[in-house]
């Protein structure tokens, strides 16, 4: 809350919480009095032990469960509902099958409503499919984010902005053309 707080004050316009007030829950009053956005992001267990041995029994639904309750929660901290965003946290706990598996279905998380942020940029998934080094995932980063894109994804979080914004440009276009 108090990182929150001091990055709102210095000119943050968003909160964007990868613990979806779970570590802190004044995260979420700071957040309401602001009168900023926030974004609720699901991860499986802690930073230290998140990566060990993730297990889901049905990754989307369990995702979304989660999602479900800590936008319930911003809510009643008095966050409005259309200040609150999801981010599945591509990543974050999860094994490649899980990430690809959320990937596939981002179009069931935006029909929830709920604006969605998309955070795959770089992600490691993408040398697990490809063998790509870390400072060679932009082909997979464009097409992690063209594929949210077609999925109804409203917000991405990127590395390489300028051939992001590229390609979604392109990818509107040609949306617009049919």
């Amino acid at each position: 809350a108090a990182v929150a707080k001091a990055a709102l004050d210095a000119g943050a316009d968003i909160v964007n919480d990868v613990a979806a007030m779970t570590y802190d829950a004044g995260i979420a009053s700071v957040t309401a009095q602001s009168g900023a956005p926030i974004c609720l992001m699901h991860a499986q267990g802690t930073p230290e032990t998140m990566h060990l041995d993730p297990r889901y029994d049905n990754v989307l639904l369990e995702v979304y469960d989660f999602l479900e309750e800590r936008v319930s929660a911003a809510i009643a901290a008095g966050i409005p509902r259309d200040r609150v965003c999801v981010d599945p946290g591509i990543g974050f706990g999860k094994t490649l099958d899980h990430n690809m598996q959320i990937m596939a279905r981002l179009d069931e998380l935006v029909d929830a409503g709920w604006p969605v942020l998309l955070g795959a940029s770089h992600k490691s998934f993408i040398s697990k499919l490809t063998g790509a080094p870390v400072d060679q995932r932009l082909g997979g980063s464009l097409a992690a984010v063209l594929a949210g894109f077609g999925a109804g994804v409203s917000v991405f979080r990127v590395h390489d902005v300028a051939e992001t914004v590229q390609a979604l440009h392109v990818a509107a276009a040609i949306g617009d053309a049919l």
